[in-house]
């Protein structure tokens, strides 16, 4: 056990899909996984590891930004002996040609935190999706006939809608990124996922546009959202 989870060794699958809010977590495991067990509830952070279709699978909140889900991922790793993590969250688009609900497989995650500095005594602000996870995703995605987008995002330190000009934000981008979205934590589970040579990906359900001036209902948004962790664990059966 951690400080910051109380599962014991063992409780926790070697799969781990996991989102920001705990009750997002919690509504999935009841919904999709037989036998499930509540693992972890230290801070509010639950974890259920039970079966899908007969897999051991583990879903698990981390919070909200990069320093929350940095501390969960980074004990799934090296405590847990966790190889795979997937996480599933919400974004914003920064591309006209991303629409509401749309799903987007992250490629890329740049970020200006210094995150990998601190924790690594590294520079580093281009986090890499595992390429094996996200093909399992992607293949899965097109037999369930769920349409998905690959693309790169930014992972922020701040809720972007916050930020004073946006547009200067955004001018500091290297254009060879070619951002389609924005988030707050992949950058973070990708790069623990390197430095423990494991594998992490990452889907996101856009539910804010910088571009359409619309607005999507409570009912509409949890249906993409179902879709987005039907795609997550249909993959763990491959």
């Amino acid at each position: 056990m951690t400080p910051h989870n109380e599962a014991e060794l063992g409780s926790i699958a070697k799969t781990v899909i996991m989102a920001g809010d705990p009750l997002r977590i919690k509504t999935i495991a009841e919904k999709y996984l037989e036998n499930n067990v509540l693992v972890n509830s230290v801070r509010g952070m639950y974890a259920y590891t039970g079966t899908y279709k007969g897999v051991k699978v583990t879903l698990m909140a981390h919070g909200m930004g990069m320093p929350s889900a940095g501390i969960y991922v980074y004990e799934l790793f090296k405590f847990y002996n966790v190889e795979k993590i997937i996480r599933i969250g919400t974004c914003g688009a920064y591309s006209p040609d991303i629409n509401l609900l749309d799903i987007i497989l992250v490629d890329k995650s740049y970020t200006e935190s210094n995150y990998a500095y601190t924790l690594n005594n590294e520079h580093v602000n281009i986090g890499l999706s595992s390429i094996e996870l996200n093909k399992k995703l992607s293949d899965t995605a097109s037999r369930l006939n769920i349409k998905i987008t690959k693309g790169n995002i930014l992972s922020n330190d701040c809720f972007d809608w916050y930020v004073t000009d946006i547009n200067k934000y955004l001018e500091r981008i290297p254009d060879y990124i070619k951002v389609i979205g924005a988030e707050m934590e992949s950058f973070a589970i990708f790069y623990i996922a390197k430095m423990f040579e494991k594998d992490a990906s990452c889907l996101l359900t856009v539910v804010d546009s910088h571009y359409k001036k619309e607005e999507i209902d409570t009912e509409t948004r949890e249906k993409s959202l179902d879709n987005m962790a039907l795609i997550a664990l249909e993959s763990i059966l491959n």
